[in-house]
């Protein structure tokens, strides 16, 4: 960007943060943004916050709610028009009715909710909470904004020669050493290079494989995107000493990157990151775990990636004025359900340990940063099953159909006990260089691929005749530490 463009960009984001403080100074609002990467639970954890608000859930760490103090919540309109509105009620009957889980984020969401409390003081007051549903692939993309295309593609194409993405990156590398990046710029060696580009992406999302770090985010979720010159790119191995040629390959991968920081990152940032208050960033840590240490890693660089990307620091009345900042910022390991509670603590204990310097940094600004283990919704429950002579830790749920454990299928319908292993006690060792840690498969003496088992979601016994209950770990303590200090 020029830095007359610069000027502009910022005046704009201090206009929009200039009205947000306006509109909050009479109707307080917090405007809180839910991510994670594909398959974290960002729908599941929208749609059981906002039903255990509406219903007056069971949140007894959740101090304004378990004390009485919130008279009610409601839904409201959100306020921007041109933004989808996070799908609550559908979500909801997937849930309960169908006992299904809701299809997972692919595109950027809002939901109002307003709520009605009790002050310490007894004074009556509004809490408007603006939640902001949005891909974590999109997180990722932010820190291309300062990179060049030529800094971007060394780093892509260094990754990608590493661990196991080798071998996926088998059959673009190959495509990619028939390109010269100086030759005269080629429409179908560009839509080729980004295809096998793409497939490469996809492939290490896979679950076997449960890569994280991912950029560019739209080419994994283009959505009305999908096949423009802006999503039509790839990277390239570049001679060094020389600048891009006009009208080359080169050249035209270089301006359809540009393109895609203009068109793609900066709204996103612009209209939606730069405005959030608060932020939860919700991790599949037992899929990694699943993969193995490579896989561990990955999602390590991935978290520190997005903890930089955050403005952070104690919010005031006059950095509200120029730009806001996220003051809280919680990582939550999703899916707690699927582990015995026996192991809950290492699980907090490993996520913290990958966020850990990105997280000294934030807190150094003046933000709290802090980790839980948690399950939105809970589909499982624990029970102590005897084998032989041993008394093994296990749980409980059903898994969907299609599920397969020890050469059997599930149904659908047949409820299992099953022991999912223990997680590694020793935390420095598991991210030692030369560390010994094989994943769970390992750990667990499968020899073949181990897999958490999906569950459904659980049956609900019903408080009444439309509000069954939601049975969740840890719920309550995400929202006491997002949005409890607002409502005191």
């Amino acid at each position: 960007m020029t830095f007359f463009s610069d000027l502009v960009e910022e005046a704009r984001l201090s206009a929009l943060a200039l009205a947000d403080y306006g509109t909050g100074l009479f109707n307080p609002t917090v405007r809180l943004g839910v991510t994670g990467l594909s398959r974290a639970g960002k729908t599941v954890f929208i749609t059981a916050l906002v039903h255990g608000l509406l219903r007056g859930g069971r949140f007894p760490v959740f101090e304004s709610l378990a004390s009485g103090r919130i008279a009610r919540a409601r839904l409201t309109p959100q306020p921007n028009d041109a933004i989808p509105r996070f799908d609550y009620e559908t979500h909801l009957r997937t849930l309960v009715e169908d006992r299904q889980w809701p299809q997972s984020t692919s595109s950027i969401s809002e939901l109002r909710l307003v709520i009605d409390y009790q002050r310490e003081n007894a004074a009556t007051r509004t809490l408007t909470l603006d939640i902001v549903d949005y891909p974590g692939e999109w997180l990722l993309d932010l820190p291309v904004l300062d990179k060049t295309y030529e800094q971007w593609s060394a780093e892509s194409l260094t990754l990608s020669r590493q661990g196991p993405r080798a071998k996926l990156a088998g059959e673009w590398h190959a495509q990619l050493a028939q390109l010269d990046p100086l030759a005269h710029e080629d429409e179908q060696a560009t839509l080729k290079a980004a295809r096998l580009f793409t497939a490469y992406l996809r492939a290490c999302r896979d679950e076997r494989f449960a890569m994280s770090l991912l950029p560019p985010g739209r080419f994994l979720m283009p959505g009305n995107l999908a096949g423009s010159p802006a999503l039509t790119f790839a990277p390239l191995d570049l001679p060094n000493g020389v600048d891009a040629p006009d009208n080359s390959l080169w050249a035209m991968m270089q301006r359809r990157f540009e393109a895609y920081k203009d068109v793609v990152v900066r709204p996103f940032f612009r209209d939606h990151f730069a405005r959030l208050d608060r932020q939860i960033v919700l991790v599949d840590a037992l899929a990694a775990f699943n993969a193995g240490p490579e896989a561990l890693h990955d999602l390590e660089s991935a978290l520190g990636g997005i903890l930089d990307c955050f403005r952070t620091g104690r919010a005031t009345w006059l950095s509200s004025l120029v730009r806001p900042r996220i003051d809280r910022i919680l990582f939550a390991a999703t899916k707690a359900d699927h582990l015995h509670h026996i192991s809950h603590d290492r699980l907090e204990a490993i996520l913290r340990r990958m966020v850990e310097r990105a997280a000294n940094r934030a807190e150094m600004a003046g933000a709290a940063v802090d980790v839980v283990a948690l399950a939105a919704v809970r589909a499982t429950r624990e029970a102590q099953v005897r084998r032989g002579r041993d008394t093994l830790p296990s749980i409980i749920g059903i898994p969907a159909a299609g599920e397969t454990a020890n050469g059997e299928t599930f149904d659908g319908k047949t409820e299992v006990a099953t022991f999912p292993g223990d997680l590694p006690a020793d935390i420095d060792e598991l991210f030692a260089s030369q560390s010994s840690f094989q994943g769970l498969s390992a750990a667990a003496g499968h020899e073949t691929d181990f897999r958490f088992l999906k569950f459904r979601p659980p049956f609900l016994e019903k408080d009444d005749a439309d509000a069954p209950a939601l049975p969740h770990i840890r719920l309550d303590r995400a929202l006491q530490f997002l949005i409890g200090d607002r409502l005191t």
